[in-house]
């Protein structure tokens, strides 16, 4: 990651940024500059060039807009000009993200920051660069292709509520990247057991891991987690991780969706929906993201994340169409379709955490249904709960994360259609895809039915193209929002 520290002495030479905001603050020419940052602080001709370049190049200040002022043979020897919209921290963020793609070949970066930046303003700007540069790849790059930028200087004052500030910053985007990590790994090195191995080594001190294998799957009944699993010769995992201080009055349990790869099973995908199934253990990724986050911050609330681990293959062993699963705590599954096995593995992961957890509040993520897609486009989660304050918050979170969820129903006129004329329910009930995946799920929410939220987060997971603070491929989507949200929690 990219190293960031604050100078208010810093030396405006090579590379420098300076943000231009829509609302406060003009230089002479009458263009925005974001509030407290004069182009007096710049050497007089330095800041009559960039206030002549402002105005020709009518740069608007709109958040991730970014214009660059070159002077070669001269210091500083390039101004980015970085629009931070209306300053508030996701416009910072969005300039973070345009400066880390604009400066990547450089070495350096100093930032220009107003005297009175805010915390929130310096955690969106660390936050755009330390995801925005982020870069995966399994073969080994060129080194003239590789970015450069090692440092960034924020040139502002280094009180200790913004040295706080950017260290926690710093841990939530490390856990971030950590997610898209997982995430991107291809699924040929990416199994259950390596999914495990990975976590171990990231857990820190205060968090305990515990791990069930076939053995102790099978004797404890997670029905559901074998049956998906089966037709692997990489065998399936329940990855359990706990954070418990003691000072904590409130637990939260989170469940992520790990099928660490998806072929749809005897109910084969085509070939197009199979290219990106790596990414269908993106919750799981975020839950354990999230919950390392926490413990790294110290956070007074106990979590525990819950990662059911299986992939889903085609073989001799696997799982058919017309089963019948019981799950842990005995509730069984008409097997319709076996690409519909996200749900059938939360499901035993639900039900354990009910029965044996105790968790006052009970959060699921997956990347569980295309249809999600259809309603709600490419950046946004669904979000399903009978809980109003769960909504409420969970949604603010998300918003402040750059992460938007939107509420769909729990519509009741399809809760019949989830059922089942051999067993309990049914796992493909068919349209509205995402509506009765969220009401088999409730199914294994139990007691905590008014306490828990489910999250569809297929589309947001994967990125196309770069945008913003997010890089082509895994997102890492719900570390930021789980970590903000139980802050509040907390």
């Amino acid at each position: 990651m990219i190293s960031i520290r604050l100078d208010g002495a810093a030396e405006l030479a090579g590379t420098v940024a300076c943000p231009v905001g829509t609302a406060e603050g003009e230089s002479a020419a009458g263009t925005p500059l974001a509030a407290g940052t004069p182009l007096a602080v710049l050497p007089s001709d330095v800041a009559a060039e960039v206030d002549a370049f402002l105005a020709a190049t009518e740069h608007k200040g709109s958040a991730g807009a970014l214009q660059t002022l070159p002077r070669p043979l001269r210091e500083p020897s390039k101004v980015l000009l970085a629009g931070v919209g209306s300053g508030d921290e996701a416009g910072w963020r969005a300039a973070g993200a345009a400066l880390a793609r604009a400066a990547a070949k450089e070495s350096v970066l100093t930032v220009l920051a107003p005297a009175d930046l805010t915390d929130a303003a310096l955690r969106g700007l660390a936050e755009g660069l330390w995801l925005a540069s982020y870069r995966f790849r399994v073969a080994e790059e060129k080194p003239e292709a590789a970015p450069k930028l090692a440092e960034v200087v924020v040139a502002v004052e280094a009180t200790p509520e913004r040295e706080a500030a950017l260290a926690a910053t710093r841990i939530v985007a490390g856990h971030t990247r950590f997610a898209r990590d997982l995430t991107n790994t291809p699924s040929l090195t990416k199994t259950p057991e390596w999914f495990v191995r990975q976590v171990r080594e990231r857990a820190g001190d205060g968090v305990t891991v515990t791990v069930r294998e076939r053995e102790q799957l099978e004797a404890e009944g997670f029905g559901g987690i074998l049956a998906v699993g089966g037709g692997s010769v990489n065998e399936p995992r329940l990855l359990e991780l706990s954070w418990s201080p003691a000072d904590a009055t409130t637990h939260v349990v989170l469940v992520g969706k790990g099928i660490t790869y998806d072929t749809g099973g005897i109910d084969i995908k085509p070939n197009d929906a199979m290219q990106l199934m790596r990414k269908d253990m993106g919750g799981a990724a975020a839950v354990v993201g999230a919950l390392l986050a926490v413990a790294d911050l110290g956070l007074p609330v106990r979590v525990t994340a819950l990662a059911p681990l299986a992939e889903n293959m085609v073989s001799g062993s696997a799982w058919r169409p017309g089963d019948v699963v019981t799950h842990y705590g005995g509730l069984t599954s008409e097997v319709r379709s076996t690409d519909a096995e996200g749900r059938v593995v939360l499901g035993d992961a639900m039900a354990y955490a009910v029965e044996n957890l105790g968790p006052d509040l009970l959060i699921d993520l997956a990347t569980l249904t295309g249809a999600s897609r259809i309603a709600l486009g490419k950046k946004t989660a669904a979000l399903f709960s009978a809980n109003e304050e769960l909504i409420g918050g969970l949604t603010a979170a998300g918003a402040a994360a750059g992460e938007p969820l939107w509420r769909l129903p729990l519509a009741e006129e399809y809760a019949g259609d989830v059922s089942s004329d051999i067993a309990d329910l049914d796992n493909a009930a068919g349209n509205p895809g995402t509506i009765t995946a969220a009401l088999y799920l409730r199914e294994f929410a139990g007691s905590l039915r008014d306490r828990w939220v489910h999250i569809d987060m297929s589309s947001p997971a994967w990125s196309a193209s770069p945008d913003a603070e997010l890089t082509k491929g895994a997102t890492g989507w719900g570390v930021r929002t789980l970590v903000r949200w139980l802050t509040t929690v907390a």
